[in-house]
């Protein structure tokens, strides 16, 4: 199982200080706890997508690119990457050479986001935001999975013998998680593509996470990607933790009371009662947490945010330790340790392309070659003949596959 944190980067006044930080610092410190994560031991660093004060993460593509520069096996992905407002073509370009420069250690997560006024900000009308979120992924789906796109929708120009460079990594695009707290429409689409579903339940009761997790995994074995409970989910969550349960108390309530989200509405005993928020010792937040695969099965990935609220990077720093010292090696021994055999761990690049050969294999087709096949050809992708061939070759075997696993799924790919 995998475990991490991710961040919205937020810049809030620290409550018994008024200390507020620089953007300079806020994003000098974003980057010190992703290495931070990884030095402990942790399998993922994500990075929101905002465009407003107080946020600094209108960039995740340019902040995770340097942080794979100073970091060599974590996961670095997004929490989340907006389909709605992004241009699909530059998401395929911008995350599949961020892919090549990490070295395949990128994935992203798919939402809509929650700041409404960013639609009018893109130019796009925020009553559109679902057609959006599904005509968009449809073509960055097909721009990573096909050498040559063409394609025609409602909201962008279309595009004619287009080719989106680089292409991904080793032939296998980035893993995709779609990201939803409330919509049902984004885990059909998630369950239709057989990616992963992210619920970020952070601000959510268990009962809502759970009805949500099910519809995912009921609609993913309907379209014939496996057994519901080899779905790929992954949770949110968050916690504080001291030695001392009542000394994490005492000191956390502060900066949750302040918080830019949820601070001046519930009580901090209301809000950990009704949502993930875990504040006590280490095995306060182990014991929680153990607790969540009994509401949604087994999982992949488990994501914490813990630097917000204007927390000090000095406390932030040392709850990044605990996390990975104290609490996720007795979850992840746990949690794997009930693990059935036939359900998957959590996606990795690596693991992905030795899956994609033993498929082609299987299917007698040639092994994949990354070789390059763009040169001076005849159409304005600069696809060669033989690499066009070749492409259209691969195509087509990935087409016949899934049309297989459509034909053998309960109900076929007619009743999306």
């Amino acid at each position: 199982m995998q475990f991490g944190i991710f961040s919205i980067a937020d810049i809030t006044p620290d409550p018994h200080t008024g200390q507020v930080s620089t953007e300079h610092e806020r994003l000098e410190a974003v980057v010190e706890y992703a290495i931070q994560a990884e030095q402990v031991g942790l399998d993922v660093f994500a990075l929101g997508e905002h465009h407003n004060p107080p946020f600094v993460t209108s960039s995740p593509t340019t902040t995770l690119g340097y942080i794979a520069g100073k970091t060599s096996d974590i996961i670095l992905s997004t929490a989340t990457t907006l389909i709605t407002t992004n241009d699909p073509v530059k998401i395929a370009e911008d995350y599949a050479m961020l892919q090549h420069l990490a070295r395949g250690r990128v994935d992203l997560t798919m939402g809509r986001g929650n700041t409404g006024p960013v639609y009018p900000w893109f130019g796009q009308d925020i009553r559109q935001g679902l057609p959006l979120a599904i005509e968009n992924y449809e073509l960055l789906h097909r721009l990573w999975h096909e050498d040559v796109v063409e394609w025609e929708g409602k909201f962008r120009t279309a595009l004619q013998q287009f080719t989106s460079t680089p292409r991904p990594l080793d032939g296998v695009a980035p893993f995709v998680w779609h990201g939803s707290i409330r919509s049902p429409q984004i885990a059909e689409q998630a369950a239709y593509y057989g990616d992963g579903f992210f619920h970020n339940n952070i601000f959510w009761p268990i009962h809502h996470t759970k009805q949500m997790v099910e519809l995912y995994r009921r609609r993913y074995e309907h379209y014939g990607h496996g057994a519901a409970d080899q779905a790929i989910v992954g949770l949110g969550g968050q916690f504080f933790a001291r030695p001392n349960s009542q000394d994490a108390v005492d000191e956390f309530r502060p900066y949750f009371d302040n918080a830019p989200v949820y601070g001046h509405g519930p009580s901090l005993e209301d809000f950990t009662a009704q949502t993930p928020l875990t504040v006590g010792s280490p095995q306060q937040v182990i014991d929680r947490y153990l607790t969540m695969r009994e509401h949604v099965g087994d999982y992949q990935r488990q994501m914490f945010l813990i630097d917000h609220a204007g927390l000090p990077r000095k406390t932030v720093l040392e709850q990044i330790e605990i996390l990975g010292t104290e609490i996720v090696p007795v979850l992840r021994r746990e949690l794997d340790a009930k693990r059935p055999a036939h359900v998957p761990d959590g996606p990795t690049h690596a693991a992905r392309v030795a899956a994609r050969d033993a498929a082609l294999a299987a299917e007698g087709e040639p092994a994949y070659s990354d070789a390059y096949r763009f040169g001076t050809g005849d159409n304005w992708t600069g696809l060669t003949v033989e690499g066009g061939q070749r492409a259209q070759e691969q195509s087509l075997a990935r087409a016949r596959r899934t049309e297989s696993r459509l034909a053998q799924a309960p109900a076929g790919r007619s009743n999306k």
